[in-house]
């Protein structure tokens, strides 16, 4: 899923662009409204991260122009303005959420799958979202979460993918090449930390015991094995 990031301070920028990143998203950086239209309209974003005080042209001012060709992608405007009459302009403008800096990465990424939901929710219904069996879970693809009887449990992107793989692959060994074809893309520079690192944090919130994982299971030397 492509995010345009269309934040002119560069730290800010790239932040935000590496939790995307994490997530499982394409993030696309623009450092003003120009740069972001014209990635807008070249890469067709499925939502939009904006910032509302860039040069060349400002936030509110690509909002319109973005609303004038696509009236549902998502937008989250984000602000150092804290003023309610600069909030109220950005949602009477199609803004569907609005950040005020300085922000956390939790809200963040809260706010994020939040809007990830009501997109996916809002596509037309497919076998890839049609939830499914894993273990003592069952995976919800398009609410971004797990249940465990009464328990919920928040997923990311990448989360839903590699648990996808594993589901349909019950009894294989999924290597590491494999796992990061599919769940993080081809371009992708592998790194056996990276991966390690996620299914770890990934194994505290799905496992009943992460010591002695029963979903995602280690395959020394190998990979990572789904018994089904």
């Amino acid at each position: 899923m492509k995010v345009l990031v269309a934040e002119d301070d560069m730290h800010i920028r790239e932040g935000l662009m590496e939790i995307l990143a994490r997530e499982g998203y394409q993030p696309l950086g623009a450092a003003d409204g120009v740069q972001a239209l014209t990635l807008f309209r070249r890469e067709a974003p499925e939502f939009i991260c904006l910032d509302v005080m860039m040069p060349g042209r400002d936030g509110y001012e690509v909002c319109r122009e973005i609303r004038k060709s696509n009236p549902r992608v998502p937008i989250i405007f984000i602000s150092a303005k804290t003023e309610e009459v600069d909030k109220v302009v950005g949602l009477e403008l199609g803004g569907d959420d609005y950040i005020t800096k300085p922000f956390g990465v939790r809200e963040v990424i809260a706010r994020i799958r939040a809007i990830t939901r009501r997109t996916l929710a809002a596509r037309p219904s497919t076998e890839h979202q049609a939830p499914f069996p894993i273990g003592d879970l069952e995976v919800h693809p398009q609410e971004l979460r797990a249940y465990r009887g009464t328990q919920t449990i928040d997923l990311s992107l990448r989360d839903v993918k590699l648990l996808a793989l594993l589901h349909a692959n019950p009894g294989r060994v999924l290597d590491r090449n494999t796992l990061f074809n599919e769940c993080w893309g081809v371009d992708y520079l592998p790194n056996s930390r990276t991966l390690d690192q996620h299914i770890a944090q990934l194994r505290k919130r799905i496992e009943l015991d992460p010591k002695d994982p029963q979903i995602i299971r280690t395959v020394h030397g190998a990979g990572y094995r789904y018994e089904g």
